[in-house]
């Protein structure tokens, strides 16, 4: 039986001679990212705010500001509408949390705000609700800020004991990357952004982290074998020899989460659009920015070094010149 191979034996593709475009446009994104953070926000779940989220089902998508003039009636405070999915449905109304979270002032709440929109919506059904206290969401900003930067800083330190300096502060520019434009990306969509959108954001950073130290790992066994050869040309040679595994390992994962993503609903839709976004960007940062960034930073073969055998069916192999 043939096997499947996206990427054919021996594949030469200049990777680092476009490092200086990849550069240029990492800044421009990055920089874009922040400015739309900045200028947008994110759009905050229950989780990190505080307050009462109810979630209603419509026959026909209703009309926003009639909902708003039916809640506002109630005198809860602010209200804030979001259509939730495609077809304008569903809608979540968000609320400032009761005087008390206990169980019964949350059920008295969900029931005024049942009772006037049933009024004036007759086909509105309750789908779910969900409450935090101003207390406990300060607590989760925390956590989940402390959590990301746990785990950058985790992994920066792992690649400088594991390798060196430079493939530890090529790791962080990259994962600080994939973290912008998932950021940027929430900005722009108005996606919900909540603890599920953490768990993505970790889970973004581990498979970025998995692919990176794969090529680097490549990179200090070919300085080793390859000790006369330019760094451009280790590097190259490196991540075309890992390219096979990157491309299958992305598609396979794409492949799960686009499923997901059709058939997931809209409570998913979020977290696995943060995924597929990672998966680009984390694959993208592991070719063109963290193993090019590697050269810039000085990297080089240690001439004192002893050889490594050549690995079987890469002894004449040449790695492309940038």
């Amino acid at each position: 039986m043939r096997l499947l191979k996206l990427v054919p034996d021996n594949t030469n593709l200049p990777f680092v001679s476009l490092r200086k475009w990849a550069f240029g446009l990492t800044l421009i994104l990055s920089i874009a990212a922040l400015a739309l953070v900045f200028t947008r926000g994110l759009n905050l779940g229950v989780d990190f705010v505080g307050g009462l989220m109810i979630e209603e089902k419509f026959d026909t998508p209703p009309s926003l500001d009639k909902l708003r003039t039916s809640v506002d009636a109630l005198n809860l405070g602010e209200v804030r509408l979001q259509t939730v999915g495609s077809d304008g449905k569903t809608i979540s109304i968000k609320l400032p949390p009761p005087d008390s979270t206990d169980d019964g002032a949350v059920a008295r709440t969900v029931q005024l705000v049942q009772k006037a929109v049933n009024k004036d919506f007759p086909d509105a059904k309750f789908s779910k609700q969900d409450a935090v206290s101003g207390k406990v969401s300060g607590e989760l900003i925390w956590r989940g800020i402390l959590a990301v930067a746990l785990a950058v800083v985790g992994i920066g330190l792992f690649a400088v004991l594991r390798f060196e300096w430079q493939f530890g502060v090529s790791t962080v520019v990259a994962i600080v990357h994939d973290l912008l434009m998932t950021l940027g990306f929430f900005a722009l969509t108005r996606y919900e952004f909540d603890l599920n959108i953490v768990a993505a954001v970790l889970t973004i950073i581990g498979y970025s982290i998995n692919d990176k130290i794969v090529i680097d790992d490549r990179i200090r066994e070919n300085m080793r074998r390859y000790r006369k050869m330019d760094m451009p040309q280790i590097v190259d040679l490196s991540v075309n020899e890992t390219l096979p595994r990157t491309v299958m390992t992305s598609l396979t994962i794409l492949l799960a989460l686009g499923a997901l993503l059709l058939f997931g609903g809209h409570v998913l839709r979020g977290f696995t659009a943060a995924m597929i976004l990672g998966i680009f960007v984390g694959t993208y940062s592991s070719i063109y920015v963290s193993s090019s960034l590697l050269i810039t930073l000085g990297l080089r073969a240690d001439p004192n070094t002893p050889d490594l055998p050549a690995a079987p069916n890469t002894a004449e192999r040449v790695a492309p010149r940038s």
